[in-house]
């Protein structure tokens, strides 16, 4: 059997073997494109996990998994991510009450995982992480009364992971095309293997942590947005902080707790969530409550921290309390910034107001200025490069979350963005098919009204913002922003990163290839001849507008050579090219 201090040594080891691994992950990536990302995501999501179980160290097996459940969630990133939380997630409920579990528990656990993230996915695909996870779970429950021990279970669970991702290339076209196995099912073997090995060490060793110096080192990333820098257009200095005075801070408490239900007196009244958002409402804002199973998590700015404290209190032990008073956190903000004045900020260290965000959501210490009424809508989007971001807040967008292929926001930055947006109802564009789940999962948790409008790159989401209208309905302009999104074609170039040969497109490494949609059409050694190729395809359906976002690594000589062909090959198409500054694709292309 295993207790909570040999699933915390278990945890422990799948991270590091992950995190070891997280390269190989990502080299999985069908597309050979420079941000292949399903191990670094995978490796995030995990290390946040491994950042709470860390805090909550408990030999009772139900509080440990559960401990791992709460920081994959809100750490969790792209899809994979996403899906890897949802497995631990069933796993941690069906253990909720299990101080220690045998071979039959830890088998049924897994397959409670693999329900709910089958559930959490709207289309699943076989082939891919699920598809590893359930046939490992099944033939776990299939054994499980045979098996003699835990360890021989995750080893029997170890290989028929590895069996089934073997055959994810026959389940998934793409992958036999360009012959790797899924690198999302790559990656939850890798954590299955560093199970196997903790489980094949000594079982019993008094520190639970025993492999905690080998710890991915990026595991603080999880809580990137307390260091969160807000971007600048150029020519900004002052942060939006400034432009607050210390006393327009209301609710100067910023309070953050959990509620331990298991230790509620025999007495204690039913949680009923509303009631106790209603209560805590009447002194606070920005209140988000997580429930899950016997613990619930608050977080609320208030200018009555032991009222709230006393509003929690019979409903359990309260654990985990932090305060902070915002008000001096301003005070020494603006000591900071008068330190600096008269000396020019670079541009990565400039400010600027609240609504663009580098590396997650808002800071829990940056309250709305001086907004006492919600506003009826609110707009969350997430974008690469500053000129993208601009175009974005230019255009009925709130919030830039800074994030792409190269770095996904996790729900927790998705879940601190809506916490800091007043408004009533609030839509979320995520700019990219990896970055959806993490989205809906976040507008799940946030316990506010949110919509997900499912936007797969930044012209989608760009249409969807024009789209939207402040008079009209929360379902009408879910309906218009939807609308608008499917009708934009997007395109992108990028260089190749490997060799391979997709749909019939040879590819070279260094090449410049030009991705329409999902699909790659055309891979070449000279970018201008990649970008007139590219285009070509996408205008055979038409279109009277073509819209260029050019990236960092974009060249003027290429521009105008996008210009000239379009006004040759197609006058009556116009052209509009703009700044977005993104990384790794130096041209982004919508027609509409």
């Amino acid at each position: 059997m295993i207790n909570g201090n040999d699933f915390a040594r278990m945890a422990a080891a799948g991270a590091e073997h992950l995190h070891r691994n997280a390269e190989r992950v990502n080299a999985l990536n069908v597309f050979p494109v420079p941000d292949g990302d399903t191990g670094t995501n995978m490796n995030l999501t995990m290390a946040s996990g491994m950042k709470e179980l860390q805090s909550k160290p408990s030999p009772h097996l139900g509080k440990a998994v559960e401990a791992l459940s709460k920081g994959l969630l809100m750490g969790a990133r792209g899809n994979s991510g996403v899906i890897l939380s949802q497995l631990f997630r069933g796993f941690a409920r069906s253990l909720a009450a299990v101080e220690q579990a045998d071979a039959m528990q830890l088998a049924a656990a897994l397959q409670h995982g693999v329900d709910l993230a089958y559930k959490a996915v709207v289309k699943p695909v076989e082939g891919t992480i699920l598809t590893v996870a359930r046939e490992a779970a099944k033939h776990a429950v299939q054994i499980a009364r045979r098996i003699g021990s835990a360890d021989e279970l995750m080893r029997e669970v170890h290989s028929k992971a590895h069996e089934a991702l073997l055959r994810t290339p026959d389940q998934l076209p793409v992958l036999k095309q360009v012959g790797v196995v899924d690198s999302g099912g790559q990656g939850l073997v890798y954590i299955y293997e560093g199970f196997v090995r903790a489980l094949s060490s000594d079982m019993h060793a008094e520190e639970p942590f025993a492999t905690e110096a080998a710890m991915p080192e990026d595991v603080g990333m999880a809580d990137r947005f307390n260091a969160a820098r807000l971007a600048a257009p150029s020519g900004r200095q002052a942060s939006a902080q400034s432009r607050l005075s210390t006393e327009d801070i209301e609710f100067l408490y910023d309070m953050e707790f959990f509620i331990d239900r298991t230790r509620a007196s025999r007495t204690a009244p039913s949680f009923h969530e509303g009631r106790f958002k209603d209560a805590l409402a009447k002194d606070g804002d920005s209140i988000i409550i997580i429930e899950s199973d016997d613990i619930i998590k608050v977080h609320v700015h208030s200018r009555k921290p032991g009222d709230v404290l006393n509003q929690a209190l019979p409903y359990g032990e309260l654990i985990d309390i932090r305060i902070l008073n915002m008000r001096e956190q301003h005070r020494d903000l603006l000591e900071g910034e008068e330190e600096l004045s008269g000396h020019e900020l670079a541009p990565s260290d400039a400010l600027a107001p609240a609504e663009v965000l580098t590396g997650g959501a808002a800071p829990q210490t940056v309250p709305p200025e001086q907004v006492h009424e919600y506003a009826p809508y609110g707009i969350i989007a997430v974008a690469m490069g500053e000129g993208i971001a601009d175009i974005l807040l230019d255009n009925n967008v709130d919030i830039v979350l800074s994030g792409g292929q190269t770095m996904n926001p996790s729900t927790e930055d998705f879940v601190k963005a809506i916490e800091a947006l007043p408004a009533e109802h609030i839509f979320l564009l995520p700019n990219n098919g990896n970055i959806i789940l993490a989205a809906e999962q976040a507008a799940e948790l946030s316990g506010r009204s949110v919509s997900v409008v499912s936007t797969r790159t930044v012209p989608q989401g760009l249409a969807a913002a024009l789209a939207f209208r402040d008079e009209e309905s929360q379902e009408r302009n879910s309906e218009l922003m939807k609308r608008a999104a499917e009708s934009v074609r997007s395109g992108q170039i990028t260089q190749a990163v490997r060799d391979t040969s997709i749909d019939g497109v040879a590819i070279r490494e260094g090449d410049f290839i030009g991705i329409q949609e999902k699909a790659i059409v055309v891979s070449t050694a000279d970018m201008a001849d990649a970008c007139r190729t590219l285009l070509g395809s996408m205008l055979e359906q038409g279109g009277d507008l073509i819209t260029v976002l050019t990236g960092e690594d974009s060249e003027d000589s290429v521009t105008k050579q996008i210009a000239a062909w379009v006004e040759a090959e197609h006058p009556d198409v116009e052209l509009e090219v703009l700044e977005g500054g993104q990384p790794l694709y130096p041209y982004v292309f919508a027609i509409e």
